[in-house]
């Protein structure tokens, strides 16, 4: 059975198509639809979205006219209004937005008010936060009758509704979401003065409807839930790290548990994903690459990249012990975004390029590593294995070891491109099938 997933992200659109859990064949495209706006706001065009997301499923469909359905995920925490018809009546704003961060009279951002107002722990870019800003300031358009998800928009689209019905993996992704309830906190919402009019439904089966395409579409998931499915496959007993221009850890538990480092987020059909991310990630091998070059720069060395140069010497180099301790918050933390990076136990025998690429990447594992060991400390279980996936771990094997060695897990890299896509095609495949 061949079933086509859809994933929704901030700079990319891509499809896949799998054929009894094989990939059969994967697509992306830019996602050309930012838009102009203040320094600090991150605004996408929903109809340009659309357009590129459709265009690509009827390319798919095309060549493989026995998909036999359609799963979609995408960028999490941010919102579109529609209105009363479904259709778009405001930009999307995507995760990165900065409304959130923005002072208020009292002194506060408006992301802290609201945590502290509503008792929620939020950042700037949820969603959540950027309606309450919009709704506190006049900025709701007028014909909204409903927020939710980009991913979300594009399965109602696909489904053929009028109205968006969210699984509880994007819902919780807003903000102000009772986990245990699975539903959101409207109590909380009505005492900030925010209100709940515009939530969206939650989806009460994982089918969503058989649309114009003529194929059954699931309820969009969470890109980082559908990422973990496509990477992990079976969840129970996998730890999840990724290394892209962020960096994730994500491990799977049964039970409800939670943990200040981690995030608990709702699993499709039941069960937690805990999840800590560190906003530097694998830019922070990036940022010394850079560095490395500028310095060639001042030497009359100009070049493209030096990520060739320095596997070489980091090979040849050997095993490495006296690296200097590294701190790669170089972006901040989701908590304290003003928080910055360290390179501290320097000394004259470990100040060289190949000590530093050593300190940069066990800082790059140690960040994520002390996220996961909350979650061995609220009483998770060891995973039996780790799975990696994004660039950073894929390209760089004397990564791949450090995490080894930091984790104590043995690592192996995902096979599957597109993973996320590749999550929402097997989502989509259980459902029709069971």
């Amino acid at each position: 059975m061949k079933t086509l997933g859809l994933d929704i992200g901030t700079t990319t659109i891509s499809a896949v198509v799998l054929e009894d859990g094989k990939l059969v064949v994967a697509r992306t495209e830019k996602n050309e639809s930012f838009l102009s706006g203040a320094s600090w706001e991150r605004l996408q065009d929903p109809a340009v979205i659309r357009s590129t997301a459709l265009a690509m499923v009827d390319a798919l469909l095309e060549d493989h006219s026995d998909v036999a359905a359609i799963g979609v995920t995408g960028q999490m925490h941010g919102i579109l209004y529609l209105d009363s018809q479904g259709n778009p009546v405001s930009p999307l704003y995507t995760w990165q937005d900065g409304r959130g961060q923005q002072p208020r009279e009292d002194g506060m951002t408006w992301a802290q008010w609201l945590s502290e107002t509503t008792g929620y722990p939020l950042a700037t870019g949820f969603g959540m936060v950027t309606h309450a800003y919009n709704a506190l300031n006049g900025l709701v358009p007028p014909e909204a009758a409903v927020f939710c998800t980009i991913p979300d928009y594009l399965a109602m689209v696909l489904s053929g509704r009028t109205a968006p019905a969210v699984d509880p993996t994007n819902a919780a992704s807003l903000g102000v979401y009772d986990l245990r309830r699975r539903d959101f906190d409207r109590e909380a919402l009505l005492q900030a003065g925010v209100g709940a009019g515009l939530l969206p439904a939650m989806a009460e089966e994982p089918v969503l409807g058989t649309g114009p395409l003529g194929r059954p579409v699931t309820v969009a998931l969470g890109d980082n839930q559908a990422s973990f499915l496509g990477a992990a496959g079976q969840p129970a007993g996998t730890l999840l790290v990724n290394m892209g221009t962020g960096g994730q850890v994500s491990v799977y538990s049964p039970n409800y548990l939670e943990t200040e480092a981690l995030e608990t987020r709702p699993f499709p059909d039941g069960g937690w994903l805990l999840v800590g991310a560190s906003l530097a990630g694998g830019r922070s091998y990036a940022l010394l690459e850079q560095f490395f070059r500028q310095v060639a720069a001042m030497a009359g060395s100009e070049t493209d990249s030096l990520y060739g140069a320095m596997g070489r010497a980091l090979d040849a180099a050997g095993p490495v012990t006296d690296y200097p301790e590294t701190v790669t918050t170089f972006l901040g933390t989701r908590k304290d975004p003003l928080c910055r990076g360290a390179i501290t136990w320097l000394g004259a025998d470990n100040f060289t390029p190949v000590h530093l690429m050593h300190g940069v990447m066990h800082g790059m594992a140690q960040e994520l590593h002390t996220m996961f060991r909350s979650y061995l400390a609220a009483g998770g279980e060891m995973p039996a294995r780790m799975v990696g996936s994004g660039n950073g771990l894929q390209k760089n094997p004397h990564l791949c070891r450090i995490f080894e060695e930091t984790f104590g897990c043995p690592l192996s890299l995902s096979t599957r491109q597109e993973e996320a896509a590749c999550g929402a095609a097997a989502y989509a495949a259980a459902h029709i099938s069971s």
